[in-house]
């Protein structure tokens, strides 16, 4: 098994790091990855920031639900769905005109474009994180800057087509972190299928999700009120407050992408 293997069947999120500095040339070479990653029409439909001013990363512990990690990592990138640099280049490059010649009518960014620049700036975060894993720097995913988009665009000074889509942490893991077992995953039979998708039927459900039912509910009955996996998870993360406010943050950006 190669090292890329290795290192992507090894991986878990890390939120505890040790307290060093990750050398500028590392950073460079992940930064270099992900810029290597692929993208549609070689567009490159991102943006990427590397978030290093410490009172920023204080205001983003907050708005992402209040995770203090963000604050400590060495390394924090902001990945960018960005349409805004290739419309800002139809402008200079004379679209506007070229259009009027033809007598139709300027097309403006809409909702299938942004989907397209999430798609390339969620492939170049994960080129990010597997150049990272690969020479020992613990990475997480911060999903949650998709939620506070009016303060997140002023903190940022973000245009009308740019979204912040994800946000990665970087640093060198702590003992604890290292030696923490790696979260459970899905049988593959569940989640791969050929040629077609396929609904599950309350058995295979069972077994889907049967050892994590058994290690949360096997001696607790119910965990605030559920009584399962599916219920649980609906309270926890589907029905949560920060669920609501992403869903209130993307509608969002869409009323102002459009």
């Amino acid at each position: 098994m190669n090292q890329v293997i290795e290192s992507l069947l090894s991986r878990k999120s890390v939120r505890a790091y040790e307290e060093r500095a990750i050398p500028e040339e590392i950073k460079e070479t992940i930064i270099k990855s992900a810029m290597r990653a692929p993208t549609a029409g070689n567009q490159m439909l991102y943006s990427i920031v590397e978030v290093a001013d410490q009172k920023s990363r204080e205001v983003l512990v907050r708005t992402c639900d209040d995770q203090p990690f963000i604050a400590k990592a060495p390394f924090v990138l902001l990945f960018l769905a960005d349409y805004q640099r290739w419309f800002d280049y139809f402008m200079v490059a004379g679209v506007p005109e070229l259009c009027k010649e033809k007598g139709e009518p300027l097309r403006k960014p809409e909702e299938g474009d942004l989907l397209l620049a999430c798609c390339d700036a969620l492939i170049a975060a994960h080129a990010a994180v597997v150049a990272a894993e690969s020479m020992g720097i613990g990475t997480c995913y911060i999903g949650d800057i998709m939620e506070n988009y009016e303060e997140h665009r002023e903190l940022f000074d973000l245009p009308q087509y740019v979204f912040p889509i994800a946000m990665v942490c970087f640093g060198y893991p702590t003992e604890q972190q290292k030696e923490r077992p790696q979260p459970e995953r899905y049988k593959q039979e569940y989640v791969v299928f050929k040629d077609k998708y396929r609904r599950l039927s309350k058995e295979e459900f069972d077994d889907m999700f049967k050892s994590t039912n058994d290690r949360l509910f096997g001696s607790n009955g119910s965990i605030k009120g559920a009584e399962n996996y599916g219920q649980h998870m609906y309270i926890k993360k589907f029905d949560s407050a920060f669920s609501k406010e992403a869903n209130r943050s993307v509608q969002e950006i869409l009323k102002n992408w459009k």
